[in-house]
């Protein structure tokens, strides 16, 4: 038996202490903890003194965060980095190595050998010089200060600050007659809808900005309308205030953007961050609302080119938080709202469709039929509210409402507009498509390419539904039926236990992506829209994650993109600062990038070294370089030719992750695990694959899953599988959304409690 001694015990004598060391240290014992010994032989204790320390080290196991110690998971679950910004302490390394790729006769792989070469070039690097965003630095000291309580009140004061100092700059228009720009598109539209009927505000005067969003954007410019007449009505007066500039209406138009930003978009995110980041630090969270409120694409576009476009994405955004905690017909009237006010919004309606099918798959016939038909109520009636001055009785004319829908959906627009960073605009350097194929054939070019691209996602989803839906629903054989039936009782899914939520975002990027690069009549603003999963996903991971360098890349790329209009609106110096400001918050360096190119740690490492040198020499060669007179695009096209395969990599990386996360969840056959009877191991494994957002007090979760919380089960993160492995020799963490994927235990061992198999460990 080992013991430490008594503290209040009293300390032996000098010669007794001087006794102590006569052993000789190379007994197994005093190799194991490297301290003297001492043996009582009058009760045969073996008695372990450690060295006297000021600050005594506690060791820890180091945890194995591995699916399965198989090295059949080890080829497709990779694991990342334990999370930096974490509250818990870091475990010392393990002395003991472990190596997924041992061969049979204990000798390792090439592959094992070359990952450990890679890892320990790589933890040199980060050992040498950690790269920590100031964002980071100052969340941490906040909360080391007390300051937890207010920190969101002044992030978001801050954050108003600077998108008012954005919005002194110009504006897209401005002194531009007789059309101006979107400035006066978004103040006209409170002129017609303040002054005319319902029945006019789509036909009134359409050569000079008719009104082509849906209603809600209608009502939302008669709300601004109504409040501008009550202080000023020259400011909204019918055709007499075409063009207006003055400094008091500049100030009105600039607040309305900030208050509905505050009022939708603001709380989306912050709720964002307490919901899906539910099992994260307090730090996390923070941190994660700080990154996405000095997002630099949202703040130049409405704060500074001037639009509303906080309203959609704030709208979507609240839909995925009820999505999260179970309120799913409450979701699709928010996204029925966001798609009421932009139809920009329908390039996420394949990803929430194909969820919300899936889910009602996932129930089953009784409770996902439920579900359907509550779903099926509450978007036909929320379109029907907003659609309604057009529809009998209230319209004169039973066709008013092809005046809406003709406005919203302009095909005969063209196929892109301006010079934007999608696949039509690219390959038109080398096809002239409106030479080669008339507009029709364009059209459903472009349907069928976008068809195609959002295809795989919704494959995915749709899949990993089926086959968690098999194994939740399909009794085992080697059980009676009467322990079927109470093992169906108790393991039904509930709405907010579904593990098909870490599925979502990735689907939202794919889906809006999909759509920004092949479908018709594309702005250059529209990246918005796939820009807001990216940052999501990438608000709660860590720097040294796929997801973090993956995000910096498309946050930069995608203002950058947005160069030439912000070029011409005047806002050239918001540009550069605002991307600066963000970066300095991220801590990532795109300089540093560059100086480190070799050698290069991953795809996206090069792709970004790449794309950051080719945008940094159009930036220092458009002020001196003048293009020739027969390529007066010379400079936007460039700027296309860059952005264009970033965009392309990003759609295929959100592919590859839809996949990887799938097989997390299901396995990457839809065979489970490969020991036991496969049909309760299927059944169980689902069970214990549960969702962050269930772990929330709104809803509730299903016995199994609270005995595997009660077991130590650990969430992981979306970014658990992960293709391109990263070993590191501190700690092994989560980055990215916090996702259903159990963790593997420090002992690494499958543990059956209650019937149920779960991967175990230590919280």
């Amino acid at each position: 038996m080992a013991d430490f001694p008594d503290p209040s015990a009293p300390s032996p004598p000098k010669s007794s202490r001087n006794s102590l060391h006569s052993f000789p240290r190379s007994s197994s014992a005093s190799s194991v903890t490297g301290t003297p010994l001492a043996i009582n032989t009058n009760s045969n204790i073996l008695r372990f003194r450690p060295k006297p320390s000021p600050s005594p080290e506690i060791l820890a196991p180091q945890p194995r965060r591995h699916l399965l110690e198989s090295n059949a998971s080890q080829s497709w679950l990779h694991t990342p980095p334990l999370s930096p910004a974490s509250s818990r302490g870091i475990s010392p390394t393990s002395t003991r190595g472990f190596s997924p790729h041992l061969h049979s006769n204990g000798q390792q792989s090439f592959r094992s050998i070359m990952d450990h070469g890679v890892s320990k070039l790589t933890s040199v690097k980060e050992t040498s010089s950690p790269e920590t965003g100031a964002g980071r630095r100052w969340i941490r000291w906040s909360h080391k200060r007390g300051m937890r309580a207010s920190l969101i009140t002044v992030v978001f004061l801050t954050c108003v600050l600077v998108k008012m100092c954005v919005g002194l700059g110009s504006y897209s228009g401005e002194n531009t007659p007789p059309m101006y720009g979107d400035y006066e598109a978004q103040r006209h539209w409170m002129e017609i809808t303040l002054h005319l009927p319902t029945t006019r505000w789509y036909t009134y005067d359409l050569q000079y900005w008719g009104l082509d969003y849906p209603p809600l954007t209608a009502y939302v410019s008669w709300v601004c309308g109504a409040v501008a007449r009550s202080i000023n009505p020259a400011w909204v007066a019918l055709d007499s205030s075409r063009g207006i500039e003055t400094a008091t209406s500049k100030v009105f138009m600039r607040l309305s953007v900030v208050a509905f930003d505050s009022l939708v978009y603001v709380p989306a995110l912050l709720f964002f961050s307490r919901i899906w980041l539910a099992k994260r630090s307090k730090r996390t969270q923070d941190l994660a609302f700080l990154l996405l409120m000095f997002q630099p694409a949202l703040s130049l576009i409405d704060f500074g080119h001037f639009q509303y476009n906080s309203i959609m994405l704030g709208l979507t955004v609240m839909a995925l938080n009820c999505f999260a905690t179970g309120r799913d017909s409450l979701g699709a009237v928010l996204f029925v709202l966001s798609l009421g006010f932009k139809q920009m919004a329908l390039y996420y309606a394949p990803a929430v469709g194909s969820y919300l099918l899936a889910k009602c798959v996932m129930l089953g016939p009784k409770a996902g039929g439920r579900l359907f038909v509550h779903l099926g109520v509450a978007t036909i009636a929320t379109f029907t509210i907003l659609f309604l001055p057009w529809l009998p009785p209230f319209s004169s004319s039973p066709f008013a409402l092809l005046d809406p829908l003709s406005r919203i959906f302009p095909f005969a627009r063209g196929l892109f507009e301006d010079k934007v960073a999608n696949f039509w605009c690219a390959s038109n350097v080398v096809v002239k498509w409106n030479k080669w194929a008339s507009q029709g054939i364009l059209v459903q070019g472009a349907a069928a390419l976008t068809l195609l691209g959002f295809l795989p996602t919704v494959v995915i989803v749709g899949k990993s539904a089926w086959d968690l839906n098999t194994w939740f629903l399909r009794p085992s054989s080697s059980t009676s039926p009467a322990e079927n039936d109470s093992d169906q009782k108790q393991q039904d899914p509930e709405p907010s236990t579904l593990p098909l939520l870490p599925l979502l975002l990735y689907s939202l990027l794919t889906s809006s992506m999909s759509f920004f690069l092949f479908s018709f009549q594309v702005h250059e603003k529209t990246i918005l829209l796939p820009l807001m999963p990216l940052m999501l996903l990438f608000s709660g991971s860590t720097p040294d994650s796929d997801i973090f360098a993956w995000g910096a890349l498309g946050s930069n790329v995608a203002v950058f993109s947005m160069w030439p209009l912000l070029k011409k609106d005047g806002l050239s110096l918001p540009y550069f600062v605002s991307i600066l400001l963000w970066n300095r918050l991220t801590g990532h360096n795109p300089f540093k990038l560059i100086r480190t190119v070799l050698p290069y740690t991953s795809l996206v490492h090069l792709l970004s070294t790449c794309v950051y040198s080719a945008i940094f020499v159009l930036h220092v060669l458009e002020p001196f370089v003048k293009a020739p007179a027969r390529y007066p695009d010379l400079f936007p096209v460039l700027n296309v030719l860059v952005s264009t395969p970033v965009f392309m990599c990003i759609w295929l990386w959100s592919i590859k992750s839809c996949i990887q996360v799938s097989w997390a969840i299901t396995g990457p056959s839809g065979s489970g695990f490969s020991v036991g009877d496969h049909q309760i191991q299927h059944r169980d494994r689902a069970m214990s694959v549960m969702s962050d957002a269930s772990d929330l007090p709104s809803s509730s979760s299903t016995s199994v899953a609270r005995q595997l919380r009660d077991d130590g089960t650990r969430a992981s993160s979306l970014g658990y599988a992960q293709m391109k492995k990263k070993r590191r020799t501190s700690t092994h963490s989560v980055s990215g959304m916090s996702s259903a994927v159990p963790a593997p235990p420090s002992s690494s061992f499958l543990s059956r409690s209650n019937g149920s198999i779960a991967v175990t460990g230590h919280s």
